[in-house]
């Protein structure tokens, strides 16, 4: 599958952005979606992934209550809203498809790890100003 993600841009603290990653190619087979951000010399981290049928998310703990992952299987293509950006939101996002996961916690809630994804859109930058 192949994964084009738009979306980015220059916001001021407190703004919102809205990122969408389209999928094409292998699209019969439901993949797990998820959302990835990275800045020079720090490892990928993941922000938000979404389950095959829409349920199931998970989120990092510094975007909870910011930022929104959806998906609409019928557009192939799965969105990340951002309100309330913060400087430290700055870097390269990424979106990734993948078969693995999710993985369920003792508390019913579940959880995504880099590895459960396989296939890999180009970033697109998004920079905060304070």
């Amino acid at each position: 599958v192949q994964l084009q993600a738009s979306g980015g841009g220059l916001v001021k603290a407190g703004g919102s952005l809205r990122l969408s990653c389209v999928a094409s190619g292998d699209t019969d087979r439901r993949y797990n979606m998820g959302w990835f951000r990275q800045v020079p010399g720090k490892e990928r981290e993941i922000v938000a992934a979404i389950g095959r049928y829409g349920i199931m998310t998970d989120y990092a703990a510094s975007v909870k209550g910011r930022f929104s992952i959806s998906r609409d299987n019928t557009k192939n293509t799965v969105y990340l809203q951002m309100n309330t950006l913060r400087p430290e939101d700055t870097a390269v996002y990424f979106c990734a498809a993948g078969e693995a996961g999710p993985h369920k916690l003792f508390d019913g809630s579940y959880y995504y790890t880099r590895s459960d994804f396989s296939s890999w859109g180009q970033g697109t930058q998004v920079t905060v100003s304070s």
